[in-house]
C-alpha cells in the first residue's frame, strides 16, 4: 500500500505539473509519418489493436507514456484478441520462472515480477505494474524480451562477441551517435563505442527474436530507441509484416510542427507533455565515461 501511495503522489506531482506547463498545441496529438497527417486517436487505436506485431515506444520514467500504453492495450481487449504482452523490462533468463509463476493462476502483478526479476528500482516501480496486472487478469502470455543484463554488459565491456547481421552503415553511425548524445556529447573511444553499439543491438535482436517466438498478436514495450524501423527491432524480424510502430514523444517548446521531431523507423508519432526531471548532463560524469575523461 505505502509503494502504491508513492505512485500515486509521483503520479499526482506529475500531472499537476503538466497541467501548470503552458499547453503545447501537439499535445495529445497523433501524426501518421506516412501519410504524413493527423489522425484521430480512435483511429491510432484501431490501427494498434487490428495489428500483427505492436511495438509501442516509450520514454521509461513517463507516466503519461505508460497511461496511453495502457489504453492501447484496452484497445485490443474490446476486440476479444489475446496478445502476448512482451517487455523490455524483463531479461530472457527469467523467463521460464515468469511463465511458471503466470500458470499457477498468477495474477498479482507483485508476483509476477518477483517471478521476472524485474529490477523495481532501475525500472521506476510501480510504473509498469498496471500494464502486467491488465494482461495478467486476462490471462494475456507475459514474456521476458530482454537480453541478460550479465550478458550484455559483457558484450559493451568488449569480452563477449555477439553474432548479429549487417544492417547497414548509416544504421551503425546513427547508433553511435544515439550513444554519444545519452553519454551527454562525451564521445568514447572508438572501439569501446563499438562494444556498446554492439550491446545494443544484440539487445535489438534479443527483442526481435522473443517477438518471433511469441504467438501473435503480440505487443512489445520498449523504450523508443528499441522500436525503430531504420535501426532497431524491426530489422531484425525475419517476418516485418502487419507491424505497427508507434513512439510516445514529448513535446518541447518552440516545436510545433510533427516534422521538427525524429521520426525516421516510426510510423506512429503520439504527443505527450513532458515529464519534469532532471538534467542528467549537469552532473558531474561517473563510471566508465568518468575514466575515459581523466588525461
Amino acid at each position: 500500500m505505502k509503494a502504491r501511495k508513492g505512485w500515486l503522489f509521483t503520479a499526482m506531482l506529475a500531472l499537476a505539473w503538466a497541467s501548470a506547463h503552458a499547453a503545447h498545441p501537439l499535445d495529445d496529438r497523433v501524426w501518421d509519418t506516412r501519410s504524413k497527417r493527423f489522425i484521430s486517436t480512435e483511429a491510432a487505436y484501431e490501427q494498434a489493436a487490428s495489428s500483427r506485431h505492436l511495438l509501442l515506444g516509450e520514454t521509461h520514467d513517463s507516466e503519461f507514456h505508460h497511461r496511453l500504453q495502457l489504453e492501447a492495450l484496452r484497445a485490443i481487449a474490446r476486440r476479444d484478441r489475446k496478445p502476448t504482452l512482451l517487455m523490455e523490462q524483463f531479461d530472457r533468463e527469467h523467463q521460464t520462472a515468469l511463465a511458471a509463476a503466470q500458470s499457477r493462476n498468477g495474477i498479482d502483478a507483485e508476483a509476477l515480477a518477483d517471478a521476472g526479476k524485474l529490477d523495481r528500482r532501475g525500472w521506476g516501480w510501480p510504473l509498469y505494474k498496471d500494464l502486467i496486472q491488465f494482461a495478467a487478469e486476462r490471462k494475456w502470455p507475459i514474456a521476458a524480451a530482454n537480453l541478460s543484463r550479465t550478458e550484455a554488459r559483457e558484450i559493451a565491456m568488449g569480452r563477449q562477441k555477439a553474432e548479429l547481421p549487417d544492417i547497414g552503415a548509416d544504421a551503425i553511425a546513427a547508433l553511435e551517435k544515439d550513444i554519444v548524445n545519452g553519454h551527454c556529447g562525451h564521445r568514447l573511444p572508438q572501439d569501446r563505442l563499438t562494444s556498446i553499439v554492439q550491446a545494443q543491438r544484440a539487445r535489438d535482436a534479443a527483442m526481435a527474436e522473443a517477438i518471433e517466438a511469441s504467438t501473435p498478436p503480440t505487443v512489445l514495450i520498449a523504450g523508443a530507441g528499441h522500436v525503430r524501423r531504420d535501426r532497431a527491432v524491426p530489422k531484425y524480424l525475419k517476418d516485418g509484416k502487419d507491424v505497427l510502430v508507434i513512439a510516445y514523444v514529448e513535446t518541447a517548446e518552440g516545436k510545433d510542427q510533427p516534422q521538427a521531431y525524429d521520426h525516421a523507423g516510426f510510423d506512429l508519432l503520439w504527443f505527450t507533455p513532458p515529464t519534469r526531471r532532471d538534467d542528467p548532463c549537469k552532473q558531474p560524469l561517473t563510471g566508465a565515461v568518468a575514466k575515459e575523461e581523466k588525461p
